[in-house]
């Protein structure tokens, strides 16, 4: 199934499970070059293919899995108005509480759609963290800490660490399945814009009646260069998009971690490897009872001001490259105008189009 072939037909939901490609990537640093040349031809197999893959051995203490699930269920299960404090002051601040219906996922693609059911609480890189440079305030905002629980920030801090980490030992196994020098992209990512975001798919109340359409979280394509996903294993829950309009199922394996590339990726490598259309159905079992589901979701997007062209071997006279160049702020701030601030996003037509013929 070729996931990447833009001209899918009109849409369907399969309800079938899809095999996303699982891979080990233990010792990708220490390994021998045949292993780490056999660990990036499955990374560019799955990339180039599904642009999702399921990570093992990536090496993260289950301990600090822990307490990032006790961390989001702590703060989610505060009442309302003490997550509402969390809140940032302006929607163009990527930061603290976002409540139920607040967002709209699929206006980053330009697509109208009805309010998005779920709540959410992102942390990021601060500008503090660089303390030389002189970073915009906007885009490497200063945390927002909430009260409780008292040991959130220190268990989402323990985490966002972690994916760090892993994001970049992709990015290194990116460099080697696309041919590049090694460490090539750590020019582009010294001060990256890394947001964490927790999801809680809880609907707020037992019966809340769905809109037309409504989902847990809007389709969309994910704005940066790689996504780390921890999520609860429920269906129905997360779906990604096929080149012929099929919906498919993705459930975690246990033990594992989902990977997707994202629109920066897809861009440097001119489409050779995919940043998926995914989505999130609301969370309510066949018999119509709501289940609770949970994600963190770490986006590791590039420094604000790297400016993305297509990489070295990615385009000859017969694949030029698709795309001007552009700055990962400028992306950036595209994208969230849509799904944060609900302006729909008039320079995403191509995708725009594939997602209307699969609704």
């Amino acid at each position: 199934m070729a996931i990447g072939d833009p001209d899918g037909a009109s849409g369907k939901q399969s309800g079938v499970i899809l095999d996303v490609p699982v891979i080990d990537i233990a010792g990708f640093g220490a390994a021998l070059p045949s292993r780490r040349e056999a660990i990036a031809a499955e990374v560019d197999r799955a990339a180039s293919s599904v642009g999702f893959m399921q990570i093992r051995g990536h090496g993260i203490d289950p301990l600090i899995l822990a307490g990032l699930q006790s961390a989001i269920d702590g703060f989610f299960g505060l009442p309302m108005e003490e997550k509402l404090a969390a809140r940032a002051p302006g929607v163009h601040l990527n930061r603290g509480y976002t409540p139920p219906q607040s967002e709209r996922l699929s206006y980053s693609l330009g697509v109208d759609s009805a309010a998005d059911l779920f709540e959410a609480f992102n942390v990021g890189t601060p500008a503090s963290t660089f303390p030389e440079l002189d970073l915009p305030l906007d885009i490497y905002t200063e945390n927002i800490w909430p009260a409780h629980p008292p040991l959130f920030r220190a268990q989402i801090e323990a985490w966002f660490h972690a994916a760090g980490q892993l994001a970049r030992t992709m990015t290194r196994i990116f460099e080697v399945a696309l041919g590049l020098p090694e460490f090539y992209f750590a020019a582009y990512q010294d001060h990256s814009v890394d947001v964490l975001r927790l999801n809680h798919y809880a609907l707020a109340a037992p019966d809340i009646r769905l809109l037309p359409g409504q989902m847990g979280m809007g389709a969309h394509t994910d704005y940066g260069t790689v996504t780390i996903l921890w999520a609860d294993p429920v269906v129905p829950g997360l779906q990604i998009l096929d080149s012929s309009g099929t919906w498919h199922d993705v459930v975690p394996k246990p033990g594992a971690l989902l990977i997707n590339l994202g629109d920066m990726l897809a861009r440097w490598t001119n489409d050779r490897w995919i940043s998926t259309m995914h989505r999130v159905l609301p969370s309510i079992d066949r018999n119509g009872r709501a289940l609770r589901r949970r994600s963190a979701a770490f986006f590791h997007d590039g420094n604000y001001d790297a400016l993305v062209t297509c990489l070295p071997g990615c385009a000859d006279s017969e694949h030029p490259a698709r795309y001007p160049p552009v700055t990962v702020a400028e992306h950036l701030a595209a994208k969230l105008a849509g799904s944060r601030g609900l302006q729909l996003n008039s320079a995403e037509s191509p995708e725009a189009l594939r997602l209307k013929a699969a609704l």
